[in-house]
């Protein structure tokens, strides 16, 4: 079995393959202050309520855009499942031809996202990655990653709008019916996510465009349910992306 981890600013998302088939995903929130053995309880009670043994775990690979905690993890991996996790940083094989200008400064989730996408549904393709950012990535016809944009996800917007006013409460990230509204938390309801899914099909637009104008979008992220469903631009939401991307840049590093 594969055990593959994403370590992102809001959330750990974890997932266990045994081949190409995902067995189980869950998601942790991400605390940078957590110990190896707090990370590695949590992680293990997982696999117990599961039913699965650890000790079926053959391999494990990491992505991750929190530096600050990667040996956490390496050390969490090396105490509970006896193994040296893979990380996707520079060097690793992925089957795309990165086009950055500086490829050190890539997240590797976009890199794992590109990588799902064009393998998956082919080229070129968009990724958007509705996270704590919402990260685009185009992938060109020929495999090649050309780069994309970065934006604040809805909830960093909406901390923005609360912090920075005297009299508006936090809302529930739920789309209203109506644009217009009578009331503050639905009209800041509407603002937030009606005005989002407008940045997103205006960014899709012009990136399908830069791409010839088939490219092929693929959505993931905590918000992509709630975003894809008013949007022109997304064609499909893969909530599995990541993990899928693990899965596929493992077996082109490791032979078995």
């Amino acid at each position: 079995m594969l055990f593959v981890i994403d370590l992102g600013n809001t959330n750990i998302k974890c997932g266990i393959f045994d081949g190409d088939k995902l067995l189980h995903s869950w998601r942790l929130g991400t605390k940078i202050d957590r110990t190896a053995d707090e990370l590695g309880i949590k992680v293990v009670s997982f696999f117990n309520y599961l039913g699965i043994d650890t000790e079926k775990v053959e391999d494990i690979i990491v992505s991750s855009v929190i530096p600050s905690i990667n040996y956490t993890v390496e050390h969490m991996c090396r105490i509970y499942f006896h193994k040296k996790p893979y990380f996707v940083e520079p060097g690793i094989k992925t089957g795309i031809n990165i086009l950055y200008d500086n490829p050190k400064e890539l997240g590797s989730d976009r890199i794992v996202n590109a990588v799902a996408a064009y393998v998956k549904y082919g080229g070129p393709c968009i990724t958007v990655d509705f996270g704590t950012a919402t990260s685009y990535g185009a992938v060109s016809a020929k495999g090649e990653f050309l780069g994309g944009a970065i934006c604040p996800g809805v909830k960093i917007s909406a901390e923005a709008l609360i912090s920075n006013t005297a009299k508006l409460p936090r809302v529930e990230l739920t789309m209203p019916k109506n644009v217009i509204n009578r009331n503050t938390i639905s009209c800041m309801q509407s603002g937030l996510l009606y005005g989002y899914v407008g940045q997103v099909d205006y960014i899709l637009r012009k990136m399908k465009a830069e791409l010839g104008g088939s490219a092929k979008v693929v959505a993931t992220g905590g918000l992509a349910d709630v975003i894809a469903q008013e949007t022109k631009t997304i064609d499909v939401i893969d909530s599995l992306l990541t993990l899928e991307g693990l899965r596929i840049i493992y077996h082109k590093n490791v032979e078995k």
